[in-house]
Formats: structure tokens, sequence, C-alpha cells
């Protein structure tokens, strides 16, 4: 049986400001925003090319705003999507990779700046926060691994 990821609820503090971050700022594709009743809105956005969305709104989980680390966006060009995301206004960190070669590590542990050195698929990456600190990575993927 395939199994889909297909939606990430993230946790924000404000609706209105997080929608203007990811479809003014990010650019992502505004598919609902439904103000169901007084504390429950769901507002659903999907990332330019993904199958998968991001849902956000009032009552829709009870994880506190900006706890969601480690979400990634794949794309195939760090350098440029850097540099894309800062041209919109958006704090981006420089490309790194992790001083292992591997995938990175939590917080700037291993971090060197830089794309990875030989630009090895799934090695590069770049990180920003939505405003209430929901962390998010860009990871360079150029080929991808066997049965992916």
């Amino acid at each position: 049986m395939d199994m889909k990821l297909e939606v990430v609820v993230l946790p924000v503090s404000d609706v209105d400001r997080a929608k203007d971050f990811y479809t003014r700022q990010l650019g992502f594709r505004l598919h609902a925003d439904f103000p169901i009743k007084d504390g429950y809105r769901i507002i659903q956005v999907t990332p330019p090319g993904s199958a998968c969305s991001i849902i956000f709104g009032d009552g829709l989980t009870d994880a506190e705003p900006g706890t969601v680390q480690g979400l990634h966006l794949i794309v195939s060009d760090i350098e440029q999507a850097q540099k894309e995301l800062a041209g919109r206004g958006v704090d981006v960190t420089g490309p790194f990779h992790d001083a292992t070669g591997a995938f990175h590590q939590a917080g700037e542990t291993g971090r060197v700046m830089g794309p990875h050195p030989q630009r090895a698929s799934y090695g590069s990456f770049a990180s920003f926060a939505d405003p209430d600190g929901n962390r998010w990575f860009l990871q360079e993927i150029t080929e991808r691994l066997p049965g992916r």
C-alpha cells in the first residue's frame, strides 16, 4: 500500500502574518482560507512544485507556535534558491554542508559554510524560519539515490 505525505500542520500564533509570509514572501500557492467559526480557521498552502501542502490556522493543533523543526524543501540549485528567498525578504542562511558530509545535525553543530565541496546530491543546505520560529531547510538534490 502506498502512503504519501500530503499535509503538514504548522503551529502559528498569528494566522494572517503566517499567511502573508507563506504566500507573499515564500510564494506558496494559497488553496484555502476557511474561517469555519470563531477560534477555528484553516489555511492551506503548497510550495511551488510540491505535492505536499502546509496547513495552519486557529484551533488546528495544541503544539506551541515555532516548535516544528527540520521541515525540508528540496531544490535543484541551493545557491539560486537561497538568493531567490533572500530577494523576497526571507532571512535565509547562506548555503552550508555538514562537516561529516552527511545530513545536517541539530542546531548548528558540524555546520560548515558553503555548499558541499563536491556539490554531492543531498549534501548542501540553507535554513530559514517562519515568523514564529518553525525551522525550514532547503536541501539540494540533483540526483536521486536508487529507489527514490
